[in-house]
């Protein structure tokens, strides 16, 4: 992505107004896109069973999803007028809210993949709270867990020395990487996500495989295969949005941060995991399409 001239000076190939062209286009993308899957989302939640731990964990992901996305304007207003014109405090704030909307985007489909699997392993349609009180309490319980743990984490380390950054500039804090902390705490987080997504990947093509040999060419027509395919979706969504900021991360604490927005477009590539919903709907009814072509199909 860079390379180094003569006089060691970072020549970068993406310039400043076409990374911002980028950004403004993936944040846009992720308002409208994420708007849509919430409200879908909310109409059809409205009809099931919220003791379901399952749909606890989306409409927690549905949660962060919509508190990332009120701030995303802010951003936008940002890259077109290439100039913060609000309190540095709040540019923290704003700038933070793309790593924990990653973060705890991750935690909770983790825990909605486990919660699948268990159902899976055991061999029932759904676990459930046995109140939908004790939903709400679980929920709660995990958003002050990461309240008292992420939330700080963040603010305590990440933009704290103003003197470092233009008052007018925001997002690019590139240089807290310097912190033997913050060095540290990137690759520990980059090991454990990977470790992670590789062994619930292994486990769900481990499901996928011994479905298709029991279901065989009727695979597609059973709601279990599909139900799997939904637990793969979750599994690529983390691959293709999370993976490569992470990988990027590896390079980026060892070298040049001279062209410090390359950080911020794999940061914005992270966001589109709030389109999950969208798409999640999207593979529902394509799947209840597919059934009832293959029903009137037999019926002939």
């Amino acid at each position: 992505m860079v390379h180094l001239n003569e006089t060691n000076k970072t020549t970068c190939f993406i310039q400043p107004d076409t990374a911002s062209g980028i950004l403004i286009t993936i944040y846009t993308t992720v308002i409208i896109g994420g708007t849509i899957g919430i409200f879908i989302m909310v109409f059809l939640l409205c009809r099931t069973n919220t003791r379901s731990m399952t749909i606890t964990a989306i409409i927690n992901l549905l949660l962060i999803h919509g508190i990332f996305i009120l701030t995303v304007p802010f951003r936008i207003a940002y890259y077109i007028q290439k100039k913060w014109i609000f309190d540095f405090s709040f540019c923290r704030f704003i700038s933070s809210m793309v790593h924990i909307h990653m973060y705890l985007s991750f935690i909770f489909y983790v825990a909605l993949l486990i919660i699948r699997y268990v159902s899976y392993f055991k061999q029932k349609d759904k676990i459930e709270f046995y109140r939908t009180m004790h939903s709400v309490v679980a929920s709660a319980t995990v958003w002050i867990i990461m309240s008292l743990v992420v939330f700080p984490a963040f603010f305590l380390q990440y933009g704290t020395d103003k003197e470092k950054y233009p008052s007018d500039q925001c997002f690019y804090f590139h240089k807290e990487i310097d912190k033997p902390f913050v060095f540290i705490v990137n690759y520990i987080t980059v090991a454990v996500i990977f470790l992670v997504v590789c062994v619930l990947l292994i486990v769900q093509i481990f499901i996928l495989v011994k479905i298709a040999k029991k279901l065989k060419r009727t695979a597609l027509e059973h709601q279990e295969f599909w139900a799997q395919l939904k637990s793969l979706f979750f599994i690529l969504v983390m691959i293709i949005c999370f993976f490569p900021h992470h990988m990027f991360r590896i390079y980026f604490v060892h070298h040049t941060r001279d062209c410090f927005y390359y950080n911020e477009i794999f940061l914005g590539i992270t966001a589109l995991s709030c389109l999950d919903l969208l798409l999640f709907a999207v593979q529902t009814y394509f799947q209840k399409v597919f059934q009832h072509m293959t029903c009137l199909l037999k019926c002939l």
